[in-house]
């Protein structure tokens, strides 16, 4: 294990998605919804199956008929479908703070569908970590954004995603998983054109931001996947959370952004709580590791 470099990289995955999503706010004035999907899962696609094609795997196989295989794909739709959309209403550090639940909601499915043990310090965690998404949501004050329910469902989806990745058969090939995944980005824009008809020709300068984009979400699978290899997964999760210091990081710089104090304090519990469960999961795995005397 190369505990170091795996976190590196962790990071390095975390800022390219953070620009990711800042790249979809900006082209977002210019493109509709539907045709981000379709440009920007044109370039991951065409990467990807390069990479496919590099190990020698076809594209399509009978795995992808496998239930959990439709099951995760379904769950990228549901992700991408809420997610993106969301970044393109409210903003990103809001949109990326929502996010970060994701890895408690996780536990909290792992426990109640998968039948994985949760003692009664991760639920309390689970559920301070919900409150957190509450007070960054707050439903109830003036500036409340309803749009931000669209980010809540793509949490749904990717809990929907990784408790069927953990089922899935270790003899299906990560690229072909990631291939099929970036596909459902294609679906995306094929599913919202009738909601959001019309075709805009993108600038050359748009193009630009485009293809940068889709370059630094491949990039950030990339390191992602590189970095779940190389390192133990309790030491390199917690740097998952770097995502939502450089997502906010760009919101003010470069958008402009004025996150509200709701939004900063409910962030801060959800990292507090999903740092405090990973580092739980830590400590437990080692304990049952540990000879007995």
């Amino acid at each position: 294990m190369d505990n170091l470099r795996a976190i590196a990289l962790m990071c390095v995955a975390m800022a390219c998605f953070a620009i990711e999503d800042m790249v979809i706010k900006i082209v977002a004035r210019d493109l509709p919804t539907w045709q981000i999907f379709l440009l920007m899962g044109g370039v991951g696609l065409v990467m990807f199956a390069s990479l496919c094609r590099r190990h020698g795997l076809p594209l399509i196989s009978r795995a992808f008929l496998h239930p959990l295989v439709l099951v995760r794909n379904t769950g990228e739709i549901i992700a991408a479908l809420g997610f993106v959309t969301a970044l393109t209403l409210v903003e990103l550090s809001l949109a990326t703070a929502i996010l970060q639940g994701t890895p408690l909601a996780v536990t909290a499915a792992a426990a109640l569908v998968l039948g994985e043990q949760v003692g009664w310090r991760r639920w309390v965690a689970v559920g301070l970590g919900m409150v957190g998404i509450l007070i960054i949501l707050d439903p109830f004050g003036a500036d409340f954004r309803p749009e931000a329910l669209l980010a809540l469902l793509g949490v749904l989806g990717l809990v929907l995603r990784d408790i069927a990745t953990r089922r899935i058969p270790q003899t299906i090939p990560t690229p072909q998983l990631t291939f099929w995944g970036v596909s459902s980005y294609v679906l995306c824009g094929v599913i919202l054109f009738p909601f959001q008809p019309g075709v805009v020709v993108p600038a050359p300068a748009t193009w630009a931001v485009l293809v940068g984009g889709a370059v630094m979400g491949a990039s950030g699978y990339w390191a992602l996947t590189t970095a779940t290899r190389l390192g133990e997964v309790s030491a390199v999760v917690p740097f998952r959370y770097t995502r939502l210091i450089f997502a906010m990081a760009l919101g003010v710089l470069v958008l402009g952004e004025r996150p509200a104090a709701t939004t900063l304090l409910g962030a801060a519990l959800v990292v507090g709580t999903g740092l405090y469960t990973v580092l739980r999961e830590r400590r437990l795995a080692r304990a049952a590791a540990a000879p007995a005397c």
